[in-house]
């Protein structure tokens, strides 16, 4: 439910509009043309290099690099959108600290990898800035394919099924085409509108069409789509939101993190934004950090990240969970919401300490209450809408079905990334491709 400025401890405007300027800009500082050539400077260039490997999209970073460093990154710009067509929100939003530069062999050797990320980031700033698109549609197959979810998995089949000449209409049930892009990344990570500038980029190579207010199975069925096209791809995303199963979790001042951070995303005048003096997010994924380090960057007081197992297994990367300390943010841990306390608004959330055990988690006796007139769910989220005829396995998709295909973090297998949906969205291009012209 949504919060308003009149619920006591919750209320808009608690910062100077210097303070929202400078809190929700880049966190991380771009890369010029200078040093940037100096960071590539430091790549090992390697013949089989791990980093490559570690990539989702299979980047070849070695070579993009090494092009950044003889003075040609819009060079470089193509080697990367050629693997991943959406590299620069992907050089904003990847745990880049897990996986490529992780597997850097600087990291290995001296514990500072190169800054493939910052890398990325300035190869395709700098190409995008010049307009343009360096991809052309093949001839008109004359095949149309739908996209259901104009997301990371969306966009990317769609960009690739064009690239090949089919012609593709894009269906997404929100206002703007993006999905987790525009509606689910932290403010700060993708500054100035540039989720919807790399949309409308992507769009350039032309045969795409996109369709937002478009619901399946409200505006649509499956059916319809498999009758009306040669190929369906989904690439739904994930819209529900497990419950806490605690009491008191309906009250006010109780919502959903997505719902925050959609919400924070979509508003221009961020001091118009209620937040709480003291909030507490439940969760322990990057959904929880996100909504954390926002409300303590929109003025809140004290903002405490609960988890209900240890720090080592919460999905936040170590590098995002150091991020949310150094805002400001408190993390406790072993620890499981059991009430909210409140008549009838969120005044507090009772916390039970638990043990985590091989049979599984355990809720101790002992128990310990916090302050809170802000309460935001961040355990996790669910598929909604599934139509009919498609296989679901834990709660996910379980691969192509006849003209269906599926990708993103609607589908099995997935690790609810950006990066991991570009390269399902990508491959499922090529698997319809392929069926569509009979290869």
């Amino acid at each position: 439910m949504s919060n308003s400025p009149l619920t006591p401890g919750i209320a808009p405007a608690r910062l100077t509009p210097e303070a929202y300027a400078r809190n929700f800009g880049d966190h991380d500082p771009v890369l010029d043309r200078h040093e940037a050539r100096v960071a590539a400077d430091r790549c090992y260039f390697c013949h089989d290099a791990p980093c490559i490997t570690a990539c989702p999209t299979s980047i070849d970073i070695p070579l993009f690099i090494r092009q950044i460093a003889t003075g040609t990154p819009e060079a470089a710009a193509t080697t990367i959108w050629t693997q991943n067509i959406l590299g620069g929100m992907c050089a904003r939003v990847c745990p880049t600290e897990t996986l490529c530069e992780e597997a850097c062999v600087r990291e290995t050797a001296e514990g500072k990898p190169v800054e493939i990320g910052r890398l990325q980031r300035f190869a395709t700033d700098v190409a995008m800035a010049k307009g343009g698109h360096p991809f052309s549609r093949a001839a008109p197959t004359g095949k149309r394919v739908a996209v259901v979810g104009a997301g990371p998995a969306g966009l990317a089949c769609a960009h690739r099924l064009s690239m090949h000449g089919h012609d593709v209409v894009v269906l997404d049930r929100r206002p703007k085409a993006g999905g987790l892009n525009e509606y689910g990344i932290a403010s700060y990570k993708a500054a100035g509108d540039f989720a919807q500038a790399e949309v409308e980029w992507l769009l350039r190579i032309g045969g795409i069409e996109v369709r937002t207010g478009v619901e399946l199975g409200r505006d649509v069925s499956l059916d319809q789509l498999k009758a009306d096209y040669d190929a369906v791809f989904l690439g739904l995303g994930l819209g529900g939101v497990n419950a806490l199963r605690a009491e008191g979790e309906d009250k006010q001042g109780v919502r959903d993190a997505v719902d925050f951070i959609a919400e924070l995303r979509q508003t221009r005048d961020l001091s118009s934004l209620a937040v709480g003096r003291d909030v507490v997010v439940i969760g322990g994924g990057m959904t929880a950090v996100d909504a954390a380090v926002q409300s303590k960057l929109l003025g809140a007081e004290n903002v405490t990240i609960v988890y209900r197992r240890g720090q080592e297994k919460m999905s936040a990367s170590r590098h995002e969970q150091d991020h949310a300390l150094h805002a400001g943010v408190r993390i406790v841990c072993n620890a499981a919401p059991v009430r909210v306390i409140g008549n009838g608004t969120a005044e507090a959330v009772e916390f039970a300490y638990t043990r985590d055990k091989p049979d599984g988690l355990t809720l101790l006796s002992e128990t310990f209450t916090l302050k809170a007139d802000q309460v935001f769910k961040a355990i996790g989220q669910t598929l909604t809408g599934a139509p009919p005829g498609l296989k679901v396995t834990g709660g996910k998709f379980d691969g192509p079905s006849g003209k269906v295909w599926v990708g993103g973090d609607c589908a099995a297998g997935g690790e609810d990334l950006t990066v991991t949906a570009v390269a399902q969205g990508r491959d499922a291009a090529e698997a319809i491709h392929a069926v569509l012209v009979g290869g």
